[in-house]
C-alpha cells in the first residue's frame, strides 16, 4: 500500500492550483508497530509540509516587494543570498535576493534584501515561546532533548539558553523605570474611586541560589527574593528577582498589582521576614497599606532557641529560661512587644552570668540576642497576632514560603546542580513566574498580533 501526502497552493497570480508531494508512505502487513504514521514519518510530513509553504510565502512576499510602492516600477536585483530561518518544523534555508531601492524616492541605501527585513530574529515566534516556556519549567539539557523527540527540529542547549535570555530581556526592556514612591493623587482623589472588591495579600521572602562567576564554580551563594499576590476572590500571581542585580525590584512589584486591579483606595497587606531587603521593597506602594511581620518567622526562632535550652546546665539562673521563652511567644502572639522585649534582656542576662562556664549557654546568648534585635527593628510590624487569627485575618507567609520552593528551589537548587550568574538566574526566574503565572502566550501575542489569530479553537480529540 503507498499512500502520498501532497499539498495544493492556490494563489491568485497562478492560473491553476500548485499541486506539490509531500510525502509517500509505504505499508504492507498490518502490524500493531505499522499502523498508522510512526513519529519519524509524521516528523517528516511536517518538516517536508513546512520547507514547501515557507518557500513559496517567501517566493511571494519577494515578487511583491519587487514593485516600487510609491511609482509601480519594477526594482532591480543586485544578487542573492541566503538566509536561515528557524521554526517548530525545522532550520529552513530561504533565498534571499538584495534588489536596488527605487530613484522615485530618496534613501539611506542603496538597496535592500526584503527577506532580512522582514526576519530580523531569523526564529519563528512560536519556536520561541515554545523554547521559552519549556525551559522555565525543567533544564535547558531536558528541553533540547524534548524539542529533539517531539518535533523535526534539532537545536542546542546553549541555544536554548540564549533564546531565553533574549526574550526575558526584552520583558525586561518593557519594564517601567524604578520609581521611589509609587502613590499618586491625594485623599479626596482616592475618595473618589470605586470600592474595591476586597483586599489584597503579598508575601514576599527570601532565597539562595549556588552562584558562579566565569570558570569559578564556587563562588558561594547570592540571594533571591520572591513572592506571591493573592487577591481577595483567590487569583494569585508570582514575581521574583535577583537581589543586588535587579534595578527595578519595587516597579516589579507595582506592576503585578497594577494587572492584579491596584488602585489607591485599595487595603493591601504586606506579610515578609522582617529583613531590610524585603521590608524596604514593600513601602511607598499604597497609602492603604499595613505591614506585618511573619508570624512564622518569629516561632521558628523561638522554637529552635526553646530546643538549645533544653540542653543547659543545672544553675539557678537558667531552669526558667525554657518557660520564659514560651512566655515571650505569648507576649509577641498578642502584640505586647514591650513586655517581650523585658523578657528577652530578663533571660539575657541571666544567660550572661552563665556564659563562660557552658558552651551550650554561649550559643543560646547569641541567639537571645540576634532575636532581641530582630524584634526591636520591627517592632512596627508585630500587630496582635491573637486578635488577627480569630478575625481569620493571615499572620503568616507560608503560602511566599511555598512560592520560593516553586519559583526558585524546584528549577534551580533542589533537584538542579547547576551553578548560576546573577543576569542567568534572574532572567530565568522572569520567565518562569511568566510561565506559572498564565502570561507567556499573552506576552508573545502582544508582541506578534497575528500569533493570537493563529491559535484556532481545534476540536478535542475524540
Amino acid at each position: 500500500m503507498k499512500i502520498k501526502v501532497q499539498i495544493v497552493i492556490e494563489h491568485e497570480a497562478l492560473d491553476e492550483p500548485l499541486v506539490e508531494e509531500i510525502v509517500c508512505l509505504c505499508r504492507g502487513d498490518l502490524l500493531p508497530e505499522t499502523m498508522g504514521m510512526t513519529l519519524a514519518e509524521g516528523k517528516d510530513l511536517l518538516a517536508n509540509m513546512q520547507a514547501a509553504m515557507v518557500k513559496h510565502q517567501a517566493q511571494d512576499y519577494v515578487d511583491q516587494q519587487r514593485q516600487c510602492p510609491d511609482c509601480g516600477k519594477r526594482r532591480g536585483t543586485k544578487g542573492q543570498h541566503e538566509i536561515v530561518w528557524r521554526s517548530l518544523f525545522g532550520k529552513l534555508r530561504l533565498k534571499s535576493p538584495r534588489l536596488y531601492n527605487c530613484a522615485c524616492q530618496p534613501h539611506t541605501t542603496k538597496s535592500f534584501s526584503p527577506l532580512t527585513v522582514l526576519l530580523p530574529e531569523r526564529s519563528a515566534p512560536e519556536l520561541l515561546y515554545l523554547e521559552t516556556k519549556w525551559a522555565s519549567l525543567m533544564s535547558y539539557g531536558l528541553t533540547t532533548d524534548l524539542l529533539a523527540d517531539t518535533l523535526p527540529m534539532e537545536t542546542s542547549t546553549q541555544a536554548i539558553i540564549l533564546n531565553t535570555q533574549q526574550v526575558a530581556q526584552r520583558m525586561e526592556d518593557a519594564l517601567g523605570e524604578e520609581e521611589v514612591v509609587y502613590i499618586d493623587g491625594c485623599p479626596r482623589d482616592w475618595a473618589a474611586l470605586p470600592r474595591p472588591d476586597g483586599r489584597i495579600t503579598v508575601g514576599l521572602d527570601g532565597g539562595y541560589v549556588h552562584a558562579r562567576e566565569g570558570d569559578n564554580r564556587k563562588a558561594g551563594w547570592f540571594e533571591v527574593i520572591a513572592g506571591k499576590s493573592i487577591t481577595w476572590d483567590g487569583e494569585a500571581k508570582s514575581f521574583g528577582f535577583v537581589h543586588q542585580y535587579d534595578e527595578k525590584p519595587k516597579r516589579r512589584l507595582y506592576e503585578v498589582l497594577q494587572s492584579q486591579g491596584l488602585q489607591m483606595n485599595q487595603d493591601i497587606t504586606f506579610l515578609s521576614d522582617g529583613g531590610d531587603t524585603v521590608r524596604d521593597l514593600q513601602f511607598y506602594l499604597s497609602p492603604w497599606s499595613e505591614h506585618v511581620l511573619d508570624w512564622f518567622h518569629i516561632t521558628m526562632k523561638l522554637t529552635v532557641m526553646r530546643n538549645m535550652a533544653k540542653g543547659l546546665p543545672n544553675h539557678p539562673f537558667l531552669e526558667d529560661i525554657y518557660d520564659d521563652l514560651e512566655r515571650v511567644k505569648w507576649y509577641l502572639w498578642h502584640g505586647n512587644v514591650y513586655r517581650a522585649l523585658e523578657l528577652v534582656d530578663l533571660i539575657e542576662d541571666h544567660l550572661d552570668i552563665c556564659e563562660s562556664k557552658h558552651r551550650a549557654v554561649r550559643k543560646l546568648l547569641t541567639k537571645i540576642q540576634e532575636f532581641g534585635q530582630y524584634i526591636a527593628n520591627n517592632q512596627a510590624f508585630i500587630p496582635n497576632y491573637g486578635e488577627r487569627y480569630r478575625y481569620g485575618e493571615c499572620i503568616s507567609t507560608a503560602f511566599a514560603e511555598s512560592t520560593i520552593n516553586w519559583v526558585v528551589s524546584k528549577r534551580m537548587v533542589k533537584k538542579q546542580q547547576m551553578r548560576w550568574t546573577k543576569r542567568g538566574a534572574h532572567l530565568l526566574i522572569q520567565a518562569r513566574t511568566k510561565t506559572l503565572n498564565g502570561e507567556l502566550r499573552d506576552t508573545f501575542c502582544d508582541w506578534y498580533p497575528e500569533m493570537a489569530r493563529t491559535v484556532a479553537h481545534l476540536p478535542l480529540a475524540v
